[in-house]
């Protein structure tokens, strides 16, 4: 069995960002440890990204000055589309 296949996330998973990521369009923020879930998948394989929607705790946690930067550039900050590589399933608990 193919491990890439397995490992890929659908639509609803859960993900953790993983140790030491910064926010690709705002690099000052590190997004390490955000928290939310899968809303779509784009490409395959090593190129996937996902598009990720940020949990409550997540939002509650945005640094003010990266919610302006999104605001005044006409991003929305509740979302960001990240590499495969750079998001997992959390742990269980």
């Amino acid at each position: 069995m193919a491990k890439s296949k397995s490992s890929k996330l659908g639509a609803g998973s859960q993900i953790r960002v993983n140790d030491g990521v910064k926010m690709p369009e705002f690099p000052q923020v590190d997004i390490s440890g955000w928290t939310g879930a899968v809303s779509e998948s784009q490409g395959r394989g090593a190129d996937i990204k996902y598009i990720v929607e940020w949990d409550a705790a997540t939002r509650g946690r945005m640094p003010a000055e990266y919610v302006a930067h999104c605001e005044q550039n006409g991003l929305y900050a509740g979302m960001a589309c990240l590499p495969g590589s750079d998001v997992s399933a959390p742990s269980a608990e």
